[in-house]
């Protein structure tokens, strides 16, 4: 369970989104504003020419951000022509073209130098937050959760470990690291200390800016990076690591069937102690059903 609010502990929200991802982003914003108490601003970090767009969510405690002003000019969107123009590649002097999530991730890492607050929580657009939550029970004296399941990158299914091995290389870690710790998740708290000093890390061990050491492969995991940096860099200080997600995930289509029915059983199984769901996006269900049963949980609660 959550403990004490520590007071005066302001967070900086963070979603990086995309217009094809624009009404799950709503989604997302709306149950941020019914549910998420405390002292919190929530940023949408998106591509430039998407910025017209995402500015309909904007309000008080909302600011979209154009990675334009995130990221250095040599590294700009184009349309794919091996997609027709359907979707972008970011070109840059210095990289094989990379997809609309490298960018993403490169977003949230450049937020670490533009917010003034204690902690960044970064929180995917495919995410529902369904109960009541306050960011600063994420802090216990001092020190902010982090998400690691210890040695859940051996058995993953995905890049895990290309992940992590890219990470070994700009901290000047171990690419092969024993165990191999998983930090993967769709709602990360950072410090924004630390991630101003991992920034910091790199380049002064790279010499060159941080955006252009990261991007030197395309095995770039952000939560990897920062975890890492967290746990071997800085013994991880300022940092209370804990297996348990913030949010209840459907992470494969295969995992339970594609039908409403399938959709309520995932949803039934969200734990106590869990403040979201978060159905991926390439996970085919309606959004209208994810809504229905996502504030079918905050009711019961009320009720």
């Amino acid at each position: 369970m959550f403990l004490q609010v520590e007071t005066a502990m302001k967070t900086a929200i963070m979603t990086a989104s995309y217009v094809k991802d624009f009404d799950r982003c709503q989604l997302l914003c709306e149950s941020i504003d019914r549910f998420v108490t405390g002292d919190w601003h929530h940023y949408l970090l998106v591509e430039r020419a998407d910025v017209a767009l995402f500015r309909r969510l904007a309000g008080p405690r909302r600011t979209i951000v154009s990675e334009a002003d995130l990221l250095p000019g040599w590294l700009r969107a184009f349309p794919d022509p091996l997609s027709l123009g359907r979707r972008r590649v970011w070109l840059s002097p210095f990289s094989l073209p990379l997809r609309g999530w490298h960018a993403q991730q490169l977003r949230r890492l450049a937020m670490a130098r533009h917010v003034e607050a204690d902690a960044l929580l970064s929180i995917d657009s495919d995410v529902v937050i369904v109960r009541p939550f306050d960011p600063s029970t994420l802090w216990r004296n001092g020190r902010l959760r982090m998400f690691r399941v210890d040695d859940g990158a051996t058995a993953s299914p995905v890049g895990h470990l290309a992940w992590l091995a890219h990470a070994g290389d700009l901290l000047g870690l171990s690419r092969e690291p024993r165990p191999a710790h998983d930090y993967i998740s769709n709602m990360a708290p950072w410090r924004v200390d630390t991630a101003r000093a991992l920034l910091d890390h790199i380049e002064k061990r790279s010499g060159k800016g941080w955006v252009r050491a990261v991007i030197s492969s395309r095995d770039i995991s952000e939560c990897m990076i920062y975890g890492r940096f967290a746990d071997e860099i800085l013994n991880g200080q300022g940092h209370y690591a804990t297996d348990r997600p913030l949010s209840h995930v459907l992470w494969f289509r295969e995992t339970f069937p594609q039908t409403p029915e399938g959709l309520a059983e995932f949803v039934a199984g969200i734990g106590d102690d869990q403040v979201a769901i978060g159905v991926q996006s390439f996970v085919d269900h309606p959004l209208s059903e994810i809504r229905r049963l996502a504030f079918s949980i905050s009711d019961s609660v009320a009720a």
